[in-house]
């Protein structure tokens, strides 16, 4: 399991027995809120649950397993990579495993059953009949053909028993109808035939700048067959620092589903290589990057010595026993986090899931506050309006440490928000005084996409943003005032629909006015204008005025204002007034051009 367990109560008479779970397991409570004295609460207790399940935790509810089917319904696609979820009764007499078989469910409810003097009512075939999960392998051992685990499993149910090659990982019955196979060299699986791989090996690489990845899967590929050892037998790959953030690397790590580790050139140096080279050390400051990488992470021997292509070294190292914490630091990252409005029903899963991973949470107090209980005990930096730079300096500088690093942002961060920042200083020279140090320039950065406001304003109007459309921020502040009066203009000869973002602040009231005025010269008074205010949070306020009408004191910097194009109306429904752009199908209904994707085939 990649992410910690979360416990959930929902009242106080299962309370005591969430907390002898949480203690036990050494994870979080979360409890209803009004209804337990939980320090970590949440609402909705569906919704909670389906949020902590898309993130990727393990989640034990003490509480009906109806309220925990129903809530993670909506997300069921996978059983592979599904995190378990867990009912225990509120007197704690029942464990019951409903997901997440195949990613330690059944072991976690024998866990708490124990615990809790309990049963563990688990219905899996496999672990009923026969106490394993033969696609859950021991720590260190990784399963070549995981899709052959069921037509094994059910020989072994049907009566069948197994023949084991090398170390026995399960107690299973002997006999011929299946082969269990544990194998540090390649081998092929079949229906009848599991073969699992020991990771005892570590892979040192090198590579010139830009190297291509090819040459260097090639080199690997030909090391790793020299030496009988199957790709399944790899614990990590290893190299320099200077390489974090090299293509091969990164889709070598990613091809072999390893991970990628790292050492200075100082913790290389130090280590005794079959194959020094003057060459390397005046290069990058150590004799050796590929041999010395994989003994530094394996504490092992080299079985395989260093192999050149004309831009990639590699080289294999053996240890003892299975790597199961592999040593070197990893590559840091910066996930460019958006939330949409902060309503977590409109956050998307992968939102969910980044924040639930990061090592830390960087950004304006408020977004970090209205993620709620999911950010609970989570190391965070919060920063004040106006710090935008500061803030993703810091998140870039602490991934360049090694850090997961979650970079809050409310909307979609690349829409008038901290995107682009992040990819200005990661562009800046790094002569430039300002730039960032060496190590922030390597780190991995993951975009999120999210619900932005002008989506959410148009998605409680109506559909506004039916037809063309565009956006422009009112703020001077990062664009001269001249460029933000050239657009207006722009967009309003172009009869384009209008979201203004940063419409006002406090001593800049004039350009909304301005911009009103602006439009009232290319499209009528009565042209329909949404204000939207404090989008998809409890205060939400949504109300329509006439352009002509359109007033700055009603507005502030958390309303977003949709201004129609001269073909935007209202139309009263049965939920009241809504606004909408039409597209122009009345046009082609009557007969008008069809668009070349429209057209048919005579």
């Amino acid at each position: 399991m990649a992410l910690t367990p979360v416990v959930l109560a929902l009242n106080a008479a299962g309370e005591p027995v969430a907390r002898r779970i949480a203690d036990a397991l050494d994870c979080p409570l979360h409890g209803r809120e009004g209804r337990t004295d939980a320090a970590i609460t949440f609402p909705n207790a569906l919704d909670h649950a389906r949020d902590l399940f898309a993130a990727g935790h393990p989640v034990v509810g003490v509480c009906a397993a109806g309220i925990l089917i129903r809530a993670v319904a909506p997300l069921l696609s996978d059983k592979t990579r599904e995190p378990p979820v867990i009912s225990v009764s509120d007197d704690g007499a029942v464990v019951v495993p409903l997901l997440g078989g195949h990613r330690g469910a059944n072991r976690l409810a024998r866990t708490i059953a124990e615990v809790l003097g309990a049963a563990a009512a688990v219905t899996t075939a496999g672990d009923v009949a026969l106490n394993v999960a033969l696609d859950e392998p021991p720590a260190g051992y990784r399963l070549a053909n995981p899709e052959d685990a069921k037509p094994v499993m059910a020989a072994l149910l049907s009566g069948g028993g197994a023949t084991v090659t090398g170390e026995p990982l399960f107690d299973l019955p002997p006999g011929n109808a299946v082969e269990i196979v544990v194998t540090e060299a390649p081998a092929t699986g079949g229906p009848t035939r599991l073969v699992y791989h020991p990771q005892r090996h570590t892979l040192g690489v090198g590579c010139a700048r830009d190297a291509d990845p090819a040459e260097l899967w090639d080199n690997v590929s030909q090391v790793l067959a020299d030496a009988g050892v199957a790709p399944g037998a790899i614990a990590s790959v290893n190299t320099l620092d200077l390489k974090l953030d090299e293509p091969a690397m990164n889709a070598l790590a990613a091809r072999l589903g390893c991970p990628l580790r790292t050492f200075t050139a100082a913790e290389l140096a130090a280590i005794e290589v079959p194959n020094p080279s003057d060459v390397v050390l005046s290069e990058v400051g150590t004799p050796s990057v590929a041999e010395a990488a994989a003994l530094a992470a394996s504490v092992g021997t080299v079985v395989a010595p260093k192999r050149k292509t004309a831009n990639t070294t590699a080289a294999l190292a053996r240890a003892d026993a299975p790597v199961t914490d592999p040593k070197g630091r990893a590559r840091g990252r910066v996930s460019i986090v958006s939330i949409g409005p902060g309503q977590a029903t409109w956050r998307t899963p992968e939102a969910s899931r980044l924040i639930a991973e990061a090592d830390e949470l960087v950004g304006y107090s408020l977004y970090i506050d209205l993620l709620g209980p999911i950010a609970a005990g989570k190391p965070r930096a919060d920063f004040p309006l106006g710090g935008e730079e500061a803030r993703c300096r810091h998140a870039l500088e602490r991934a360049g440490q090694g850090h997961n690093v979650a970079l809050v942002c409310s909307g979609d961060a690349g829409i008038y928000a901290m995107g682009a920042l992040v990819f200005e200083l990661m562009a800046r020279d790094p002569a430039d005084p300002s730039a960032l140090t060496d190590p922030a320039r390597r780190v991995e950065i993951v975009c999120t996409p999210g619900v932005s406001a002008l989506q959410a304003a148009a998605a409680r109007a109506g559909a506004p943003l039916g037809h063309d459309f565009c956006a422009i921020s009112l703020s001077d502040l990062l664009t001269p005032r001249e460029d933000i009066v050239k657009r207006l203009k722009a967009a309003a000869q172009g009869d384009f629909v209008i979201a203004f973002y940063n419409p006002v602040s406090r001593r800049r009231r004039t350009l909304l006015a301005e911009a009103r005025d602006i439009l009232l010269g290319h499209r009528p008074a009565d042209t329909p204008v949404l204000l939207a205010s404090s989008l998809g949070r409890p205060e939400e306020h949504i109300r329509y005025r006439r352009l002509a009408d359109l007033e700055v004191d009603e507005v502030d910097m958390l309303t977003v204002v949709l201004v129609g194009s001269s073909h935007s109306r209202l139309v009263k429904t049965g939920d009241g007034m809504r606004m909408f752009t039409p597209r122009g199908y009345a046009r082609k209904m009557a007969g008008g051009d069809l668009t070349p994707s429209e057209e048919t085939t005579p």
